[in-house]
């Protein structure tokens, strides 16, 4: 396939649809708050209770900024998706020639981006208010380890945004997935305080290791061989997600138009 017909199939409807959905949370007061407000008072509240017993503020900085990340995923991600049902355009782009699955993506693109806001704004106002030197020790690593989260953070929804297509009773559990995943993923503790039977849990998401890598190199903490160790199995998780949703987004799809539930409310 040439490059052109490649940025046709794929580059292009990507980043139509993540502009499309960008303006259109923009102005949300609950997306501005889910991936913005929400993590700055997780933020402020962590880091006025421990006080003078923070030892490195800018790990409960980090991990508030992650807290949005995923909020704004598991909440913007799915209402996308559920959107284009109450407006009636969902079952017109699952007839559109592009695949349903890169519409998606641009969704989450869209989605991911935005929420990287909540870790500027969690790192601008920890320091204004408490003035902690929030300071990240490895830029360059954590910049990199960035990147790679959001890779993983776009691929882990390709997993959630088929079951909202299939079925948007889902929506119904959106709050009881939110919190158990900050506590696993390790956001603002290590999970080594958890009981140790959670910890292959901890081990099987990619908030983990997304989580593990923005914290050591925000620290300075971050070895070559650790790093380089989170790094893949943060692409891997990418790659088997991406595979994995292939598989999904076809079986979801078929099912939907056997039983006519595209536009079920």
């Amino acid at each position: 396939m040439s490059e052109r017909n490649i940025a046709i199939r794929y580059i292009r409807p990507i980043l139509m649809s993540a502009g499309v959905l960008f303006k259109q949370q923009a102005t949300d007061l609950f997306v501005i708050f889910t991936v913005v407000i929400q993590p700055m008072i997780v933020a402020l509240l962590a880091l006025w209770m421990l006080g003078d017993a923070v030892d490195d503020a800018i790990y409960i900085v980090v991990g508030s900024g992650m807290t949005g990340l995923w909020s704004g995923l598991l909440f913007n991600g799915g209402n996308s998706i559920t959107r284009e049902r109450w407006t009636g355009t969902l079952e017109t782009i699952v007839g559109l020639p592009t695949a349903m699955q890169v519409i998606v993506i641009g969704k989450n693109l869209a989605n991911v981006t935005q929420s990287m806001a909540s870790m500027i704004a969690c790192y601008t106002i920890s320091s204004l208010f408490f003035g902690y030197p929030l300071v990240v020790q490895q830029p360059w690593l954590f910049a990199i380890s960035l990147v790679f989260t959001g890779i993983a953070f776009v691929s882990f929804a390709l997993i959630l945004a088929p079951l909202f297509i299939l079925n948007p009773a889902v929506r119904s559990f959106q709050n009881g997935m939110e919190f158990p995943v900050f506590l696993l993923s390790g956001f603002l503790f290590p999970i080594l305080l958890l009981p140790n039977w959670t910890n292959p849990i901890s081990y099987a998401l990619p908030t983990y290791w997304a989580a593990r890598a923005l914290h050591i190199t925000s620290q300075g903490l971050a070895t070559r061989h650790e790093l380089l160790f989170v790094w893949a199995m943060l692409l891997g998780f990418s790659a088997l997600y991406l595979i994995m949703s292939s598989w999904i987004f076809r079986a979801v799809l078929r099912k939907a138009r056997v039983d006519a539930t595209l536009n079920m409310q």
